[in-house]
């Protein structure tokens, strides 16, 4: 059927003129490295600067494709403001520009993970007693048993039960009362309202669909299972593919914390003897007070009680299990209780065995870094917490997403240091890539899977950096110190800030730094100084971009969630190199795993997780033709270390200055032509 579809170009050509807009040289390029990808089943990489109009690059060949085979495309993001854009905004627009040409109008679903959904069966059931931290607080029982309410009251009206269109939404522990895991799930055979299920509806409602979109979190989950959860497909498309890994990461996190075993206790208590309960008991109360005296941070050896209590949580989960014996029939409302039982306590076992298997392993044959974290005195519930995360998700990745579908990843930010070899490598890709060249990376000797074939490339930007941006970084600033933000430093944000009349994005190392910066410069400035945390990120943000006299403030979800066009942003200031904490376990572990294996462990992981965050801030500054502005870098290592380089060769083009009396005029003119 795919020659008797109108070309790729064709289609292209028809979508632009759909959508209002007009074909960009890096927008045909893509698409059609996307159609060859798909066409080839090479894998494809594709940097593609803000403004190329990727989205429709990617979703034009994919739907081709699936119209042409009968096939899923699963496109994957990882924001919701994506999903929504795609969804909302783009699909609609597209399947209407293409019916004609396609002779029928593509179809499209978005599909979550099933903790997402409303479970009916859930909502008429018995309620989970909360935990004891809700459970002895009576304004938070209050206001739980409201929220239920509510979430009662939505289930009648809503129609497709997904917990983002309850506005305004209600806490974890409201939602985890009407919810269920996939774990934790009935199963719609056995369920009495599967029928009217609103996760199978939506997986009913994707397997028929030409384009699925999903997140990062979902695709790993499948990833990760033994069940399939996409729909049969044989292409993905990810998007936002820099947040990739880390997403990834963060599902295959594991915990263990004393609630948790709690949790798993209570629910099992009145399916076995009170024996068999109190000996999951015992050992939860042994977890938590071990981890009470615990420092936070990673663990590098496994002190033995803390390995005899794990073995005792291990033994007393397994334990239950076995005491509630294998499934039977009974009434649904046992059933449930049953697989809610069983969920929790093999959680709680499976984890502890992982936490127990990681030690014992030379640095460079680690699988998994094992930390405490959470402080047991900190205002809020923070139990202190035994996680448990893989060194790496390579493998993983190279296994279950390149070795079984045609995979294009593509961002605005996929060149660190100027090529793709850092973010490949961290995917599991084999071999190197030149930025623009497109040429097939093959594996070394060392490197497994080399049949796995694929293209880097970079279709640039139609931003014209040298002319629109400058780069300015603070040289004669000290180096930053560890004890908040300099006099000096706050000093140059001043001027900056008082230069550009406001219009000011702050983007700060850490939510000390932003408070320390937002309540000293308050005073000093004639402008409004918004901070995060002051109110919903989404508000800030809003009054942020229509008021042109004003400044936001905040951390690390600011760096790569504002998207703030026209004469409102015109600076973006970064106080600091954004490594990673030394004490940050997760990446220190990982930087250990390379030194042990000859590599150089702060180039790999710290200066690549740095060069990512810059790169993406600094992408806050162009959001439109006619943007202009200054990106500024108090951190004079920027300019001065030996590593500067690769960081500077992360970010875009922009004209580079260390004067801070150029940018300082520059700023006074583009406020003064606003």
């Amino acid at each position: 059927m795919s020659d008797s579809l109108p070309s790729l170009r064709e289609l292209l050509a028809t979508a632009v003129e759909a959508v209002g807009g007009a074909e960009r040289p890096g927008q045909v390029e893509m698409a059609e490295a996307v159609h060859s990808s798909i066409r080839t089943g090479d894998h494809l990489a594709v940097q593609a600067g803000t403004g190329t109009g990727k989205s429709l690059a990617y979703l034009v060949p994919a739907i081709r494709h699936a119209v042409a085979n009968g096939k899923s495309v699963v496109i994957s993001t990882a924001t919701i403001a994506l999903q929504r854009q795609l969804v909302d905004r783009d699909l609609p627009r597209l399947a209407k520009a293409l019916t004609k040409s396609l002779k029928r109008t593509p179809t499209f679903a978005i599909l979550k993970g099933r903790r997402n959904y409303l479970c009916l069966h859930r909502l008429d059931g018995p309620q989970e007693e909360p935990d004891d931290q809700v459970l002895f607080d009576p304004f938070a029982v209050s206001r739980l048993g409201r929220e239920v309410g509510r979430l009662r009251d939505w289930a009648s009206d809503t129609e497709v039960g997904d917990r983002d269109e309850l506005v305004p939404g209600v806490s974890e522990q409201a939602w985890r009362q009407v919810s269920v895991s996939a774990r934790e799930c009935l199963g719609v055979s056995r369920c009495p309202i599967g029928t009217d299920c609103f996760a199978e509806k939506a997986r009913a409602e994707a397997g028929k669909s030409d384009v699925v979109v999903t997140n990062h979190a979902l695709l790993a989950i499948d990833a990760l299972g033994t069940a399939q959860v996409l729909p049969e497909h044989d292409v993905v498309i990810i998007d936002e593919a820099h947040d990739l890994v880390d997403r990834v990461t963060s599902v295959a996190t594991g915990e263990l914390s004393a609630t948790a075993i709690a949790i798993a206790a209570r629910r099992s208590g009145k399916l076995v003897t009170d024996e068999v309960a109190d000996r999951l008991v015992e050992a939860g109360e042994g977890l938590a007070m071990l981890l009470s005296e615990a420092p936070a941070g990673r663990l590098d050896d496994l002190p033995e009680p803390v390995a005899v209590t794990l073995q005792a949580i291990r033994d007393a989960a397994h334990g239950c299990v076995t005491s509630i014996g294998p499934d039977r029939k009974e009434d649904p409302e046992a059933s449930t209780a049953r697989k809610l039982a069983l969920s929790a306590l093999e959680e709680v076992h499976d984890t502890a065995v992982r936490i127990l298997d990681a030690f014992g392993s030379e640095d460079a044959k680690l699988r998994d870094v094992v930390w405490v974290s959470g402080d047991i005195n900190a205002a809020g519930p923070r139990p202190v917490t035994l996680r448990v995360a893989p060194l790496g998700v390579a493998g993983l990745l190279r296994e279950r997403l390149f070795g079984e579908n045609t995979t294009v990843l593509t961002s605005a930010t996929l060149t660190l240091g100027g090529t793709f070899d850092a973010l490949a490598k961290q995917w599991g890709l084999p071999g190197k890539q030149r930025v623009g060249v497109k040429a097939e990376g093959t594996a070394t000797d060392k490197e497994p899977s080399d049949d796995i074939r694929w293209t880097g490339m970079d279709v640039g930007s139609p931003f014209d950096h040298p002319r629109s941006g400058i780069l300015y970084t603070a040289r004669h600033l000290p180096p930053p110190g560890r004890d908040g933000l300099p006099p000096a430093y706050l000093e140059e944000l001043r001027e900056l800030v008082t230069a550009a009349g406001g219009r000011t994005l702050g983007l700060f190392s850490s939510m000390r730094a932003a408070k320390q910066a937002t309540a000293e410069l308050r005073d000093k400035v004639d402008v409004d100084i918004l901070c995060q945390g002051d109110d919903s990120t989404a508000l800030l943000v809003k009054k942020f971009a229509e008021n042109p006299q004003t400044c936001l403030f905040g951390t690390l979800s600011l760096w790569q969630g504002v998207d703030v066009p026209g004469p409102s942003l015109t600076l973006v200031v970064m106080d600091r190199i954004p490594f990673p904490r030394p004490d940050d376990p997760l990446a220190s572990a990982r930087q250990r795993a390379v030194e042990s294996r000859g590599g150089n462990g702060f180039l790999t992981v710290a200066a690549t997780h740095a060069a990512l965050l810059l790169a993406q801030g600094a992408g806050r500054l162009l959001r439109s033709m006619d943007d202009k502005g200054v990106v500024a870098v108090l951190d004079p290592r920027l300019a001065t270390a030996r590593y500067g380089g690769f960081l500077r060769a992360s970010l875009p083009p922009f004209w580079p200055t260390t004067d801070p009396e150029v940018v300082r005029a520059a700023l006074r003119r583009l406020a003064a032509a606003s």
